[in-house]
């Protein structure tokens, strides 16, 4: 009986990977937090794990001709969404610090619980590999 890790881990790595990209995208909104025209951005969590389980889930294709597209591996969501601005500034700039301050916080320990979770997952797929 063959072992699958990506069975095993489930979608873990992905949303580790997906939580790693939002917050690139919220640290670079505090960044530029006194940017004028500046957009705030965001990452729709739940809509960029959705696609990343499809795109797990897609079949393999091969590719028979060397015209045919090459199946797209690698999840797309690293397409930030602008975030609707509760008070923008004079300058155009639609960056809340705090609002930004708080979901950065959030994500992180969002982040480290997922990775904390997958640790977990490998460290019981190797205990029981070792059979311990």
């Amino acid at each position: 009986m063959s072992i699958s890790i990506n069975k095993a881990i489930g979608i873990h790595d992905q949303a580790l990977a997906v939580r790693a990209r939002r917050l690139e995208v919220l640290a670079s909104n505090m960044a530029n937090a006194d940017t004028p025209n500046y957009k705030a951005r965001d990452i729709d969590f739940r809509a960029a794990l959705t696609e990343a389980e499809d795109l797990r889930l897609r079949v393999d294709l091969s590719r028979t001709h060397e015209r045919h597209l090459d199946g797209d591996k690698e999840p797309r969501f690293a397409d930030a969404l602008y975030r609707v601005p509760s008070q923008p500034s004079l300058d155009g700039n639609t960056v809340d610090p705090q609002l930004e301050q708080a979901a950065f916080t959030e994500n992180t320990v969002q982040y480290q619980a997922s990775l904390e979770f997958l640790n977990r997952k490998i460290t019981g797929l190797r205990g029981a590999l070792r059979g311990e």
